[in-house]
């Protein structure tokens, strides 16, 4: 699938969970702990679901203790949730690292004919929100994932998860108290990003978006210094891969370091665009990380430090 060379485009949607909906939970990235994986399938259930734990959500790769078991494993789990008709989701673990590594290996034909599911994670996930909207065509969720601290241990972060799955006409405004306008301004487009250093390292790699001109970007990380930070969104600048973007929304970054020193760097790398721009709307690693759709047409408003969707995320 070559990538389109306009406008971000619009993704399709999937079918909303309902109680009784059996989820696959995978591991595409790093190891997964047991006992986080445990707490997150007891909330699952006690949404009315039926967890199916993919067959190597805990292998751990016997040479590189990073990755959660062999890349062909980890696509292989993927590759058959997302094609088992009986499965009406899948869900991310965790992130860490090792979804790049595992993306080309999935069956993207399979895939595409099995038609778009509900797909949930964040961090490293980014790798595959990419792949999904561009090799797929498939609108995906930006949010908490089952082993993960905040998904057991903060209310407003699983809530926003829950309702984005099961009730999506309900959370089509988003946005923390927290959301301040870094550029005034409102832009419309469609949704897409995450986890920024994913971003830059997509860069030149076969199969991903030329650009994000029209989109609207959501940007976030963890432990990158601002330093690190200003290469990334200066790699990004010099790709041209920014050119035309309509608006872009900040999460958090923890770790990177104090956040006066960290928005110094998104004002001097962002500003010049000349576009809408709205910090600490409220999603990524922050304690309360609120799902964003990706691939849905919204309408940032940094002045008011909102997103609204204009149609619910899924169907």
């Amino acid at each position: 699938m070559t990538p389109a060379s306009g406008p971000v485009p619009a993704l399709a949607r999937p079918a909303r969970l309902r109680p009784g909906d059996r989820v696959a939970v995978v591991a595409p990235s790093g190891p997964v702990p047991e006992a986080a994986l445990a707490a997150g399938l007891d909330v699952l259930r006690g949404w009315g679901l039926e967890p199916v734990v993919a067959p190597h959500v805990l292998d751990v790769h016997p040479r590189l203790g990073h990755l959660a078991g062999a890349d062909r494993d980890r696509a292989r789990d993927l590759t058959e949730a997302w094609c088992d008709p009986s499965i009406a989701g899948v869900l991310c673990a965790r992130g860490g690292y090792g979804a790049q590594r595992m993306t080309d290996l999935l069956d993207w034909p399979a895939i595409r004919a099995a038609g778009p599911k509900a797909f949930v994670g964040y961090s490293d996930v980014t790798a595959l929100h990419e792949a999904f909207a561009v090799r797929a065509g498939f609108a995906t969720l930006h949010g908490t994932m089952t082993a993960v601290a905040a998904f057991a241990g903060d209310p407003a972060t699983r809530e926003s998860l829950r309702a984005a799955l099961f009730e999506p006409e309900t959370v089509r405004v988003l946005g923390l108290g927290t959301a301040r306008p870094l550029v005034p301004g409102r832009a419309t487009g469609v949704t897409l990003g995450g986890c920024v250093s994913l971003l830059a390292a997509d860069l030149g790699t076969p199969h991903v978006r030329p650009s994000a001109r029209g989109g609207l970007l959501l940007l976030e990380d963890v432990g990158e210094e601002p330093y690190r930070l200003d290469r990334i969104l200066t790699q990004l600048l010099r790709s041209g891969w920014l050119d035309g973007v309509a608006g872009i929304a900040l999460g958090s970054w923890e770790e990177c370091g104090p956040y006066e020193e960290v928005r110094a760097v998104l004002a001097d790398r962002l500003g010049g665009l000349g576009v809408p721009v709205v910090e600490e709307l409220g999603f990524g690693h922050g304690p309360t990380a609120l799902t964003v759709p990706l691939g849905v047409p919204a309408v940032l408003d940094a002045d008011a430090g909102t997103l609204t969707f204009e149609r619910p995320a899924l169907i």
